[in-house]
C-alpha cells in the first residue's frame, strides 16, 4: 500500500502547486452568498459550491492530482481506491482521464447513486462489508494481485494538497470580493479536506474548524486524547463522514492547526440541507450540509463576522432529499419568508 506521507513536509506551497497544476483540469467552482442565510446566521457566510465540481464533489481535486502525477511519471498501469463513495468516484474519473485501469471498493451500504456513477465512469466496482477494515483487506488483496497503485483517501500527500485547493480558492475569492474570512468550516470524514484547509490557511489569520456528525467524531476525540482514536461509526445522514478513524497525516496536521471540531446531529444536517436548497438553490449531500450546519452553530456564538464553508459535494439520493424536504421544508420556507 502507498506509504503515508510525512505531514511535516506538507505546506501551503504544496497546495499552491496543486492549484496551479489543477488549473483547467477541475472546475473553479463559484462562491455563493445568500442575504437570507446571512440574516439567519447573523454572520456573513461564503459558500464554496463544490457540489458543482466534476464528479459532484471536491474529491476530484485530490484524485486528479494524485492519479495525474502517477500517470505522468509512468509508474503504474492502474489504481485502486476505497471509500464510502466520493473519493472512489473521483479516482475512477481521474483514471479514465489518464486511461488507467481503476478498481474501487465501496461498502455494501454505499449510496446507490455513488455506486452507479463509479461504474459509469468505467471503473471496476467491488462492494465489501460495511467497515473500512473490510474494504482495506480487499484493497490489499487487489494490490498484491495486480500491482496497481493504491491511492488512499486521507493519507496521500497529493490528495491532501489537492483537497486544500478548494479552501485556497475560497480564501482568494472572498478577498477578491472585498471580504476577509475569520473562519473556514470543513466537514470531516478521514480528515483530508480539513487538513488541506489548514495548509491553505497558513499565513492568514483564519480559524479552521472541522465538522463531524454526532457519534462519528474520531477527529474530536483524537484531538482531546492527543492520539488517533477510532470510533465505532454511528448511523448518520452524512454517509461520507463516517470513517472509523481520522487519517494519520490529517491528524498530524490538524493537531497543530485546527481551531476546533463542531459536532452536529441529523436534525441540524437535514435542516441545513433544506436551507441551502431554499436559499441558494444548491442541492448538496448531507455530508456537505454538515458543514453549513456547523457554520450556523459556530456563527451563533457571535465570535466571527465572516465564515467560509466548503460545501463538499452534491451526490445525494433523490428519495432522501424528498424526505428531508417533507420534514424540514416548511420551516425552511417560513425562515425564508421571514428573512426576505
Amino acid at each position: 500500500m502507498t506509504a503515508p506521507a510525512d505531514p511535516v513536509t506538507l505546506r501551503r506551497a504544496d497546495v499552491e502547486a496543486a492549484a496551479r497544476w489543477l488549473s483547467g483540469r477541475v472546475v473553479r467552482t463559484p462562491v455563493i452568498r445568500s442575504a437570507a442565510l446571512d440574516q439567519i446566521a447573523a454572520t456573513r457566510l461564503w459558500l464554496k459550491a463544490e457540489n458543482l465540481q466534476r464528479g459532484g464533489s471536491y474529491k476530484i481535486r485530490g484524485a486528479m492530482r494524485a492519479v495525474g502525477r502517477l500517470a505522468e511519471g509512468g509508474r503504474c498501469s492502474g489504481v485502486i481506491a476505497q471509500s464510502t463513495g466520493n473519493h472512489a468516484l473521483a479516482i475512477a474519473l481521474a483514471a479514465r482521464e489518464y486511461r488507467l485501469a481503476a478498481t474501487v471498493v465501496l461498502p455494501v451500504d454505499a449510496s446507490p447513486t455513488k455506486i452507479a456513477k463509479a461504474g459509469a465512469s468505467g471503473a471496476r466496482v467491488i462492494l465489501a462489508g460495511t467497515t473500512v477494515d473490510e474494504r482495506l483487506e480487499v484493497v490489499e488483496q487487489l494490490r498484491s494481485s495486480t500491482g496497481h497503485a493504491v491511492i488512499d483517501a486521507y493519507d496521500h500527500p497529493d490528495v491532501v494538497a489537492g483537497q486544500g485547493t478548494a479552501t485556497l480558492e475560497l480564501i482568494d475569492e472572498v478577498q477578491r470580493n472585498g471580504g476577509r474570512l475569520d473562519a473556514v468550516v470543513v466537514p470531516v470524514g478521514g480528515g483530508g479536506g480539513v487538513a488541506g484547509a489548514c495548509l491553505a490557511a497558513q499565513g492568514h489569520d483564519i480559524a479552521v474548524y472541522g465538522v463531524e456528525p454526532v457519534g462519528n467524531d474520531s477527529l474530536a476525540q483524537s484531538l482531546a486524547r492527543g492520539e488517533r482514536t477510532p470510533v465505532a461509526p454511528a448511523p448518520t445522514l452524512a454517509d461520507g463522514l463516517r470513517p472509523s478513524c481520522v487519517g494519520r497525516v490529517p491528524f498530524e496536521i490538524a493537531r497543530e492547526a485546527v481551531a476546533g471540531v463542531i459536532r452536529v446531529d441529523d436534525e441540524a444536517i437535514g435542516r441545513a440541507l433544506c436551507l441551502a436548497l431554499f436559499h441558494t438553490q444548491l442541492l448538496v449531500e448531507p455530508s456537505a450540509a454538515a458543514g453549513l450546519a456547523g457554520a450556523l452553530r459556530q456563527a451563533s456564538a457571535g465570535e466571527f463576522r465572516e465564515i467560509g464553508v466548503v460545501l463538499t459535494g452534491g451526490n445525494v439520493e433523490p428519495a432522501l432529499v424528498a424526505g428531508l424536504i417533507a420534514e424540514h421544508g416548511t420551516a425552511a420556507s417560513a425562515t425564508e419568508a421571514t428573512a426576505s
